[in-house]
């Protein structure tokens, strides 16, 4: 057995070497529908009548459970003689009764008898039921025949045991190429949505799943916003208004914690779920204990630390059964790629910002600095228009540092610089261009414009003072280095006046 379409045609075969070496005229084959908790007649060899009868017919597990009596046992099939068993109680068309005359004698084949052998997995749970009819003989079996019905009916067995572990191992043969696909692409750097984009691709097609979403969390708002989905557009979600992490938080409980997933049932999460509203509600359902069912399967993606940083949905099994342990695994490995991905375009994105500002005060660095001060001294000279460059530092920041510590100094220089950012207009920048020095660039600003944005940034800075010095370009300067040195010595100046501002008069 090498994939599952192989399955039917060995039945066949087995039917067939049943029907000639035992001499049964109809053998039967059920195979039971996990999904459905019910039996599926897929081969029926022998009699004409029997197969444009039984094919395709289903019996539901609750009518086989009479059958699959103890006192129907016998060396491991069930054998149901005439007047046995009420037949004629039966509601679906999944039996059949030949229209023969029965037999003479003890043991006469009757046409209500009944013989079948149920078709077992290793592990012991059921996966079909064969069945034997219309004996050649006209006979019921004997202990030999049965044994040997037996032996055929456990290399049914193997056959679709093996079948749907080949499939089985198909599917995890796709999941992880899928995988690896993915983890490829995290070296090459790619937006998050494109790589989130592919691991829900990866998810419908290797493990089955015909919806698949993911959302990352909003710390600011608490909102998961969707960023990438298959078989759902992001717009329709989008217009069911936003949802909360604390929203769903409920279903992350450890009661239904799977290989690292939640799997809520439908009815739990309605319980815990407090949108308000309908979210989605699964189309591809089963029935019975191993069906999909309107369950949630959610996955929470991490950070280093373990904070939830997002979720991925995973809905509408096509098999409409709940996910093996071995697909929850694959999923979470999935979820773990998504997470690894945020995190590296998160670090690529703190790498790149590093780069031109200050780790600390989160405003523009030195560098950073040059290039705007040259660009800016550049289109001002040009256009003829005005630009202000004012230097500053903090008053007595050594004494702050020697006193309370370098984490007060810290704090100090976050919160001017969250004040300088704050008292700014539009266009200005504010730069760290040393320990507790900052510069700042005020396009076309006039004397008073850089007086009144340093007033304001005065009146705002309630735990420490500032020193400043402005020059003007091109009033005072036409080049970005002597437009440095007169903003440095006029801050120097007002350092030593002690009056706080000192323009370049």
């Amino acid at each position: 057995m090498r994939v599952e379409s192989d399955l039917p045609e060995l039945l066949a075969a087995i039917a067939r070497t049943i029907s000639e070496s035992l001499g049964y005229r109809t053998v039967v084959v059920n195979l039971y529908r996990r999904a459905w908790d019910d039996f599926r007649i897929t081969t029926v060899h022998g009699n004409d009548a029997a197969r444009a009868h039984l094919l395709g017919q289903v019996r539901g597990i609750a009518a086989w459970q009479p059958l699959l009596d103890e006192r129907f046992r016998r060396r491991g099939a069930y054998v149901v003689n005439a007047g046995e068993y009420d037949w004629s109680a039966e509601t679906d068309d999944a039996t059949y009764i030949p229209d023969v005359e029965p037999g003479t004698g003890d043991d006469a084949w009757h046409p209500e008898d009944a013989l079948f052998v149920p078709l077992r997995h290793s592990g012991g749970h059921l996966l079909g039921i064969l069945s034997v009819d219309e004996p050649v003989s006209g006979r019921r079996p004997s202990d030999e025949e049965l044994d040997v019905l037996v032996a055929l009916a456990e290399h049914a067995a193997l056959a679709v045991q093996a079948a749907q572990e080949s499939a089985e191992a198909a599917r995890h043969r796709v999941a992880l190429e899928r995988l690896l696909g993915v983890s490829s692409r995290l070296t090459a750097q790619p937006r998050v949505d494109e790589l989130m984009r592919a691991v829900c691709s990866g998810v419908r097609d290797a493990l089955g799943f015909q919806i698949v979403l993911a959302t990352l969390h909003d710390e600011a708002t608490g909102r998961l916003d969707p960023r990438a989905a298959v078989g759902w557009r992001l717009e329709e979600i989008e217009q069911a208004g936003p949802i909360l992490l604390a929203d769903v938080a409920g279903l992350l409980d450890p009661s239904f914690e799977i290989e690292g997933c939640y799997l809520v049932p439908s009815e739990e999460a309605a319980r815990r779920v407090s949108l308000g509203r309908p979210f989605y509600v699964s189309e591809l359902n089963g029935r019975g204990p191993w069906a999909w069912d309107r369950h949630w399967l959610l996955v929470p993606l991490h950070d280093g630390p373990g904070e939830v940083i997002g979720l991925l949905w995973a809905d509408e099994p096509e098999d409409r059964l709940l996910p093996s342990h071995e697909k929850l695994q694959a999923l979470r490995v999935f979820a773990n790629q998504a997470a690894a991905s945020v995190i590296a375009s998160a670090h690529l994105n703190e790498v790149r910002f590093l780069a031109d500002h200050d780790p600390l005060t989160r405003l523009l660095n030195r560098r950073a600095f040059v290039e705007r001060l040259d660009g800016e001294v550049a289109r001002a000279t040009r256009h003829g228009h005005s630009l202000a460059l004012a230097l500053g530092d903090l008053d007595d920041f050594k004494e702050l540092n020697d006193r309370f510590g370098h984490v007060a100094g810290d704090e100090a220089l976050h919160d001017f610089a969250r004040t300088l950012q704050s008292s700014l207009r539009k266009g200005d920048e504010a730069f760290r261009i040393g320990g507790d020095e900052f510069a700042l660039l005020l396009p076309d600003a006039s004397e008073s414009d850089a007086r009144a944005a340093l007033q304001r940034i005065v009146d705002e800075s309630s735990s420490v003072r500032a020193s400043f010095g402005v020059a003007s370009c091109p009033e005072h300067a036409r080049d970005a280095d002597t437009l440095f040195r007169l903003a440095d010595a006029a801050l120097y100046e007002a350092k030593r006046s002690g009056g706080g501002l000192q323009f370049v008069a």
